[in-house]
């Protein structure tokens, strides 16, 4: 792997010299036109006469000077990019734009090149989007950073954990919650309870200790209950479906609970005379049977409804199948050998999809134990949430589909000379003790500012990660076993920077010249060692004098992000 790249960045380095690049591999030839050519010297006569040309089979006639991205654009053919904004001056570098010229094959970037009379293009055969998508995998195989923290993928519900952090450190307690509770429906629940697997993937035990994201999680979750107004969700209009969801434990009361904000109408239909299944078997003195009470009336606030004592056989399953859209089943675990429903099973549980947890019968879902048995009941949770969204794009769609998981790009573990720049963005206090009650308000503080912020400030809007998910991008194709160094320069406006990540786009290079910065950002070294920073090793407070967050509302990664940026979303 690590010689292709190298072949494959000979190749490019000896046709640079002509204006010639190849974007991924020697049999893909992609000509790039001069800056001079799209920008001619002022004075010179200029044509008045339309050009011709066409794209994908459509004939269209635009200005002279147009370039093959803007008459695309014009007749609503998308072709991505990273390296352009409109109103700098054309930079090529990203070759995301490539299209094809239908007369000789010739691959080129259609935001840099002129149309001409008479030009054919191709901008969406196969061999073209596999070209974008060998871009797309050079870039990523030097880009050192995460998409999303490792202590947010290996958490089964896949909380935004990082922020919930942020939000805690700035004393925003409502706003934690409200994060906590786009994926976790029982937070004060499962701070009692969870075994905390995201800790284990927390990158603070290289340094020292994990932060205590359990506890963290818990503290917002139980001051959300003690509140005058506990949080409710935006719910949706209701939009005429019914889900019936059979078991009140944490995967159907989750289940319920964001079907119920989607709105769609949730029942659920419980044996025993309260809800929480196996919750209520749990020592008091870990999960006291007041806090499922009080988070269950949360779940049941939204509008879901619940129907205790009624015991679900057979002959009731097929009347919810015809009474209901959709039907979850989440009533835990069955006695080995017994019939479930007529649906699939093993010794394990019923046999469902592992995308869309859809089993042999359709419109009826399984979650949670009545899958498989498992001790963790934030995984329980996470799949409520993931089945709701499941069940959602049904009814919009009419067609079932897997969850949707997004393009992550992952660097693995901090070498030890990284520590001092994570170390910038976080505080060094040892990790906090809490007591039977949990942390007080300073203490969860203290301790949500011990996060090392190592995820993405940048994750839903970054066009790196987007373009990579759309074009599925395999990330190591190119990648090498030494990667750049991880480093964070933290501007006081509340930007910050991070070299590693940067596709050295030269957005923000054009954008301090433009606005005039004293220094700005410059490209540092020749060819493909280049760096995008400040010159003469000046800090990055006198590179963005002006322009700090006009910058980093424009970078298309998370290379310049501002601080709370995602917080807006």
């Amino acid at each position: 792997m690590k010689n292709e790249k190298e072949n494959t960045r000979r190749i490019c380095e000896s046709q640079l010299e002509d204006n010639n690049v190849c974007a991924a591999n020697n049999k893909v030839e992609i000509s790039i036109i001069p800056d001079r050519v799209l920008n001619p010297v002022r004075g010179s006569r200029r044509q008045t006469q339309m050009i011709k040309l066409t794209i994908d089979n459509r004939t269209i006639e635009v200005q002279p000077g147009t370039s093959v991205w803007q008459a695309a654009q014009s007749i609503n053919i998308e072709i991505p990019t990273m390296c352009f904004l409109e109103g700098t001056e054309h930079f090529t570098s990203c070759m995301i734009c490539l299209v094809k010229d239908a007369k000789n094959g010739r691959f080129f970037a259609s935001c840099s090149t002129p149309v001409f009379e008479g030009q054919d293009i191709i901008t969406n055969d196969e061999e073209t989007i596999e070209s974008r998508k060998a871009a797309l995998e050079l870039l990523l195989s030097e880009h050192v950073g995460d998409c999303e923290a490792p202590c947010q993928l290996v958490c089964p519900a896949h909380m935004n954990i990082p922020l919930m952090n942020r939000l805690i450190a700035k004393g925003d307690f409502a706003k934690a919650i409200e994060v906590v509770k786009r994926d976790i429906a029982l937070p004060a629940i499962l701070g009692r309870i969870c075994p905390a697997p995201c800790e284990a993937g927390c990158r603070r035990k290289q340094v020292d200790e994990a932060v205590s994201i359990c506890l963290l999680k818990r503290f917002v979750g139980d001051e959300d209950l003690k509140s005058d107004k506990p949080y409710q969700p935006n719910l949706a209009k209701l939009s005429g479906k019914k889900v019936a969801v059979i078991g009140a434990g944490p995967a159907g009361l989750a289940a319920a609970y964001y079907l119920q904000i989607k709105g769609h109408q949730a029942v659920i239909f419980e044996k025993n005379s309260e809800a929480g299944g196996e919750l209520l078997q749990i020592d008091q003195e870990i999960l006291p049977a007041e806090v499922v009470v009080q988070e269950v009336t949360q779940i049941l606030a939204t509008g879901v409804q619940i129907r205790l004592n009624e015991t679900i056989n057979d002959s009731r399953f097929a009347e919810l199948q015809n009474e209901f859209d959709a039907v979850v089943v989440s009533s835990g675990t069955f006695p080995e050998g017994s019939s479930v429903f007529g649906l699939k099973s093993t010794k394990a549980g019923i046999i469902a999809d592992k995308s869309t947890y859809q089993t042999s019968i359709p419109k009826v879902f399984a979650i949670g134990n009545s899958l498989r048995f498992s001790k963790m009941a934030v995984r329980s949770v996470g799949q409520g949430k993931e089945v709701a969204t499941v069940i959602d794009n049904y009814f919009k769609t009419s067609e079932i589909s897997g969850y949707p998981e997004r393009f992550n790009s992952k660097f693995g573990r901090l070498a030890e000379a990284e520590f001092i720049h994570y170390k910038k963005d976080s505080d060094t206090s040892p990790r906090q003790k809490a007591d039977q009650y949990g942390f007080t308000r300073e203490a969860a503080i203290r301790e949500a500012k011990r996060c090392m912020h190592c995820d993405c400030r940048n994750p839903d809007s970054c066009v790196l990660r987007e373009l990579s998910d759309r074009y599925h991008a395999v990330q190591k194709r190119f990648q090498s076993e030494e990667r750049f160094n991880v480093e964070k320069f933290i501007h006081r406006e509340g930007i910050v920077y991070e070299p590693a990540k940067c596709i050295k786009c030269g957005i923000c290079v054009r954008l301090t010249r433009q606005h005039q910065e004293e220094f700005g950002f410059t490209f540092i070294g020749r060819g493909f060692d280049v760096k995008v920073g400040v010159p003469f090793n000046e800090s990055i407070q006198k590179g963005l004098e002006k322009t700090a967050e006009i910058v980093a509302k424009a970078c298309p990664t998370g290379a310049l992000a501002m601080f709370g940026m995602e917080e807006q979303l």
